[in-house]
């Protein structure tokens, strides 16, 4: 499972935790601790593990009082819930905090909100907010990624400079995608989201998309990822003729639930052999259709076909599907 472990690399640098036991009272006249160069790693700031004691905001607090954040260029929100209390501080505080900081990170271009393991809080119960203050607040940002989607408040914005925006999540309610898509971003190459399941509030359906789809706010998108969907099928059948695809370099339909129905959409749609990648992986498609695909594009295209685990359950009659990440 992705979200099993902690992030090692973000914005193309190595994570690197800023030590939790710098803000113990304690440590409270320390003015300096041992670490690499400040701009050759992604900073990860967060409670980690079941033994972290200090707070979110402390924590962040000691961070900018230590570190030369003109120097961050990638910055990690690792978790500021308390695992064993089983509470947290509002989402806004850390927002808040960023928010207010901005200032104090001029080279700031990678920012992550959630790396939050599946042991420390489950995707579904990651609390978020309205987010796109980030966005507003840096501006120069080129990589952003959130996990979770309670609460997530995505309106509608523009922003110049945003490459790359993915959206992880196991429901991603129909108000973000409208303000994802909604959006102008004319330098975005990278678009992922994470739909999910209307178990956790992924109520999205496929018209949802259309602004997506048609691209026409996209204008530099180069890859489209839209993952972890329980209605990977009828994506399927509208990219089949979505204007988007014909300008994409990559394409994601991972994790969530395909079939032959989904497959066959892609296969008698628009050509798809300009790709250099297609992914599949987490499907239940046959031995048929996978051959289908690799005779209508291998070579030409990396295909990724792998089920990953994806298996169907009958009971009393109903066929049951699950997408990868839902709870």
């Amino acid at each position: 499972m992705i979200n099993d472990d902690h992030l090692s690399e973000f914005g193309g640098l190595p994570v690197f935790d800023f030590p939790e036991n710098l803000a113990a009272p304690e440590h409270a006249d320390a003015t300096s601790f041992d670490h690499p160069a400040v701009e050759s790693v992604a900073w990860r700031v967060g409670r980690i593990g079941w033994d972290s004691e200090a707070s979110w905001t402390d924590l962040f607090d000691r961070f900018v009082e230590l570190v030369d954040t003109t120097r961050v260029r990638a910055f990690v929100v690792a978790s500021w819930v308390d695992i064993e209390e089983d509470s947290a501080e509002p989402v806004d505080a850390v927002l808040d905090c960023l928010v207010a900081a901005r200032e104090w990170f001029p080279e700031l271009r990678a920012l992550f909100i959630g790396d939050i393991t599946q042991e420390e809080n489950e995707i579904s119960w990651i609390c978020q907010g309205r987010v796109t203050a980030l966005l507003d607040a840096f501006p120069e940002l080129t990589e952003f990624v959130v996990r979770g989607s309670q609460q997530l408040v995505f309106p509608a914005l523009r922003h110049e400079r945003l490459e790359k925006l993915t959206i992880q999540t196991g429901g991603l309610p129909a108000t973000v995608v409208h303000g994802v898509a909604a959006s102008d971003f004319p330098a975005l190459t990278h678009l992922e989201l994470w739909l999910g399941t209307p178990n956790y509030h992924g109520d999205a359906e496929v018209a949802d998309l259309a602004a997506i789809l048609a691209g026409d706010r996209l204008p530099a998108l180069r890859h489209l990822g839209l993952r972890n969907s329980e209605i990977q099928d009828d994506i399927c059948t509208a990219l089949a003729a979505a204007p988007v695809v014909a300008r994409l370099e990559s394409l994601d339909l991972s994790l969530g639930i395909l079939t032959d129905a989904g497959a066959a959409a892609l296969l008698g749609g628009q050509p798809l052999t300009h790709l250099e990648r297609l992914d599949l992986h987490h499907n239940y498609l046959s031995a048929e259709i996978r051959d289908r695909l690799r005779d209508a594009l291998s070579p030409k295209v990396e295909l990724d076909l792998d089920p990953g685990g994806a298996e169907t359950y009958s009971h009393n009659g109903e066929v049951w599907r699950y997408v990868s990440i839902g709870e």
